[in-house]
C-alpha cells in the first residue's frame, strides 16, 4: 500500500475488523446511498468514528441521518474546497466517495456542476487524502460510464473500455481516471466501485424509482422514455453498500469492482410493477419523447465483488415491494422534497415540457 500501512482484511465471521482502524470519512454522506453505507458501517463497526462530509445540495438531506446523528460527526462542506476537505480528512483511516451531482437529466441541462463536483472535487480529496497518508481511498463510481451495450448481450467487466455518453457518466469516467492515476503515480491505495442503478428508501425523487412512486401516489403520470424498453440493472441500496463494505475491506488496490444486481428490468416494467404494487391502473404510464443520447442497456457482470464474499441479496420484485412501502408509509419526507424549489424546477424544465 502507498502509505507503507498494512491492508486491514475483516475477519470471515464479520464482526469487527482487526484493531487499528478509528475513523473514516464518508463524503455525501446525507445523500441516498451515502447515508445507508453511513448506517451499515456504524452497525457492522460500531467502535469507528464515521465523521459526515456533505455540501447539502438538494440531493442531500440531513433527515436521512436522524436516526444516527448522535454517533456520527457532520461537517458541512463542498468536496472541491482544499480547506474544508483537510480538516474533514484529519486523522481519517479510510476515506469513501461518494459525493456527486447524479443525475443524467440535470447533466443534459447544465453538465458544469457535474465537473466541477465529480471532477474537480475528487482530485481535492485525493490530494488531501495523500496529505492525511490514509489507509484506503474508495470511489464510488457506476455502471454508466460503460455507455450503451443494448448491442450486445454481454455483460461489462471491468476490463472492458469506458465510453460514457452523457456529460454525467463521463464525469464519472473522468473521476475514476484520477483515482487510478493517483494510485500509480503516488502510491495512493485506492480502489473503485462501479455499481449498477441503485433504489430504495431515502432517494430523492427526481431517479425513476422513487419519482414513479411518489407520482403514482399524487394519482400523476409515470413518464416513461421512448418506448420504455431502456434496461438496467436495478440494485437495493442495502445489496450496494454491502459490496461497497466488502470492497473496501477486501479488494486489491487498485482495483475496480462491479457491483449489480443480476437483473434486467426496462423502464416499462418498472412503472407496470409499482402501478401493480399500489392497486392503481396502468393508464397512469405515459410514453414521452426519449432522453437525448439515451443509452438502451447497461448490464455488469460482478462476478469480481461476489469472489470476494459478496453478493445481492434482493430480488427486484422483493427490493421494489419494500421501497414502494417506504414511501407509502413516509409521506411527509417525500413531500417535503417534491415541494422544494429544486425539484419543481426540474419538473418544469424537463419532465413537464417533454410530456406536453
Amino acid at each position: 500500500m502507498g502509505s507503507g500501512r498494512k491492508q486491514m482484511m475483516p475477519p470471515v465471521n464479520g464482526e469487527v475488523p482487526a484493531a487499528g482502524l478509528r475513523r473514516i470519512v464518508v463524503t455525501g454522506g446525507a445523500g441516498f446511498i451515502g447515508s445507508s453505507y453511513v448506517r451499515y458501517s456504524l452497525q457492522h463497526y460500531p467502535h469507528i468514528e464515521v465523521v459526515v462530509l456533505d455540501k447539502l445540495t438538494y440531493a442531500g438531506n440531513l433527515e436521512n441521518l436522524r436516526d444516527v446523528w448522535d454517533r456520527i460527526a457532520f461537517i458541512q462542506g463542498d468536496i472541491a474546497d482544499p480547506t474544508v476537505v483537510r480538516k474533514a480528512l484529519a486523522g481519517a483511516d479510510m476515506v469513501l466517495n461518494f459525493a456527486a451531482e447524479s443525475h443524467v437529466d440535470r447533466s443534459l441541462l447544465d453538465p458544469r456542476p457535474f465537473v466541477r463536483t465529480n471532477v474537480e472535487g475528487t482530485v481535492v480529496l485525493l490530494d488531501e487524502a495523500r496529505r492525511a497518508e490514509v489507509r484506503r481511498f474508495l470511489h464510488v463510481s457506476t455502471d454508466e460510464v460503460y455507455g450503451d451495450v443494448s448491442h450486445t448481450t454481454q455483460h461489462s467487466t471491468e476490463t472492458d473500455p469506458v465510453v460514457p455518453r452523457s456529460p454525467y457518466a463521463a464525469s464519472k469516467a473522468a473521476a475514476e481516471h484520477l483515482v487510478l492515476a493517483y494510485g500509480s503515480s503516488y502510491g495512493l491505495d485506492v480502489v473503485i466501485t462501479r455499481g449498477s442503478n441503485t433504489y430504495g428508501p431515502n432517494q430523492y425523487p427526481e431517479k425513476i424509482i422513487p419519482l414513479f412512486i411518489t407520482n403514482a401516489l399524487e394519482g400523476k403520470h409515470l413518464p416513461v422514455y421512448g418506448d420504455g424498453s431502456a434496461i438496467r440493472d436495478y440494485m437495493h441500496v442495502q445489496d450496494h453498500v454491502t459490496g461497497i463494505g466488502v470492497v473496501l475491506l477486501r479488494g486489491v488496490a487498485g482495483g475496480v469492482y462491479n457491483l449489480g444486481a443480476r437483473e434486467q428490468i426496462s423502464g416499462i416494467e418498472v412503472a407496470s410493477s409499482i402501478l401493480e404494487l399500489l392497486g392503481l391502473s396502468p393508464d397512469q404510464i405515459r410514453l414521452v419523447p426519449d432522453r437525448p443520447g439515451h443509452d438502451y442497456r447497461y448490464s455488469v457482470d460482478p462476478s469480481k465483488a461476489e469472489a470476494l464474499g459478496w453478493s445481492r441479496r434482493w430480488t427486484f420484485r422483493e427490493g421494489l415491494s419494500h421501497t414502494v412501502d417506504w414511501y407509502h408509509r413516509n409521506t411527509t419526507w417525500w413531500r417535503d422534497v417534491r415541494s422544494g424549489r429544486e425539484f419543481q424546477q426540474l419538473q418544469q424544465d424537463w419532465y413537464l415540457s417533454r410530456a406536453e
